[in-house]
């Protein structure tokens, strides 16, 4: 997940790098008034989305890949807990329910 991330920010920033260099030519429009910064950044994001969904597509289905293996495994550590507070509560009650009878 860190690595797709960090090659996400890698596209952002090398996005943003050539808006603020194509503004700062003139190639591309400075925005209104003193939303200059604004807009390099906007205009970044807008670029990088598409490029990251596209160039990205394999690492990110490592990392969703990676993601339903946790989230099976603390299901299934969560069922095993369950199952063995299951199992100790019946083993109690079979306890109570024999001390009961030879009272």
């Amino acid at each position: 997940m860190l690595r797709y991330t960090l090659m996400r920010l890698g596209i952002f920033v090398g996005c943003l790098v050539a808006v603020w260099g194509l503004v700062r030519t003139g190639l591309a429009p400075r925005g209104l008034g003193d939303s200059n910064g604004l807009w390099v950044v906007l205009l970044a994001l807008v670029i990088s989305a598409p490029i990251s969904l596209v160039v990205l597509r394999k690492e990110r289905d490592r990392a969703s890949e990676r993601i339903v293996q946790r989230v099976d495994r603390a299901k299934a550590n969560l069922e095993a807990n369950r199952n063995q507070e299951d199992g100790a509560d019946d083993a109690a009650r079979t306890r109570g329910r024999a001390q009961g009878q030879t009272s």
